[in-house]
């Protein structure tokens, strides 16, 4: 294992100590004091310095929040070398319980979306047959994940659907600074049981879209035909991009379509394009009526 490279975070309080290899078995670890910390020897260890306040082990690094009682100008380096020096004597940095339960590994990859501020990561399993946008920390009470996940300072908004997580970025951060800290956080979420989506939050949608469905029936036909239309043709590509299309309303007297755009399509800089080029001129194709036009209530 290389030395430990030190980087800075957004919080100038917290430092982290990065490895070139992954330091632990899938999982996350946050420790306030010396006796939560029993499961990392290491830890322990750094405990004893005085200005140690909380510290974060995962993936491939050790992050270290500090009182202010020191700057970290003047302690990073020596802090860096005990690391070293703990790893290269063989310290063990996390103490494995072989009574756990064994893990089931999931796979997480980013794929890039039309939206240069949004990052789609695909999971190998599914997470929920109901779409879910989150603009705000405020809005996760039915997501765990969202929450934790909002928690990084650059996530903007997360939008969960069937076997993926479009996260929108702040501007603070290039992608590449920040992928591997986001995939590796969900991978390891997802692995250690963390919940994805509240039950109850389920069972709610599970009843909104049985009186959906319901409604659908009391539509007009033109509108029927467009979210038909909508969810057979445009949403499978959509959902491609880490994005999400739903009808909102058909107005009959100027033939206007309003949908509503979520994840990686909310705020995309080629939306419009997308609207006016593909699913305007798709339904003036398939409805046979080049009166129609498409607005999106959320652009």
């Amino acid at each position: 294992m290389n030395k430990v490279t030190i980087k800075e975070t957004q919080n100038p309080t917290i430092l982290k100590f990065e490895f070139s290899d992954f330091i632990t078995q899938n999982e996350s670890f946050e420790y306030k004091n010396i006796d939560e910390a029993k499961s990392s020897p290491l830890a322990q260890q750094l405990f004893y310095l005085p200005f140690v306040k909380t510290i974060y082990i995962s993936g491939n690094f050790i992050a270290i929040e500090k009182y202010n009682i020191v700057e970290w100008d003047d302690v990073k380096d020596a802090v860096a070398e005990q690391i070293n020096k703990f790893v290269v004597d063989g310290g063990v940095i996390i103490a494995i319980d072989e009574n756990k339960s064994k893990k089931q590994p999931v796979t997480v990859y980013g794929e890039t979306t039309p939206n240069p501020s949004a990052l789609k990561f695909v999971v190998s399993k599914m997470l929920t047959k109901n779409p879910i946008e989150f603009k705000n920390i405020d809005q996760t009470s039915a997501s765990p994940l969202a929450k934790e996940l909002f928690k990084f300072p650059y996530v903007k908004e997360i939008f969960i659907d069937e076997n993926y997580i479009s996260v929108t970025k702040y501007d603070i951060n290039d992608w590449q600074e920040i992928t591997l800290e986001i995939r590796s956080f969900i991978k390891q979420y997802i692995e250690n049981g963390g919940t994805v989506l509240d039950e109850n939050y389920v069972a709610i949608v599970t009843a909104k879209e049985e009186t959906k469905a319901k409604e659908f029936d009391h539509l007009d036909v033109t509108s029927q035909q467009i979210i038909n239309i909508l969810e057979e043709y445009v949403k499978p590509a959509v959902q491609a991009d880490g994005g999400n299309i739903a009808f909102d309303s058909y107005n009959e007297s100027d033939k206007t379509v309003k949908v509503i755009l979520q994840g990686a399509c909310s705020g995309c800089p080629s939306s419009t394009f997308t609207l006016k080029s593909g699913i305007e001129n798709m339904l003036k194709s398939m409805l046979n009526d080049e009166g129609i036009k498409v607005e999106a209530v959320n652009a």
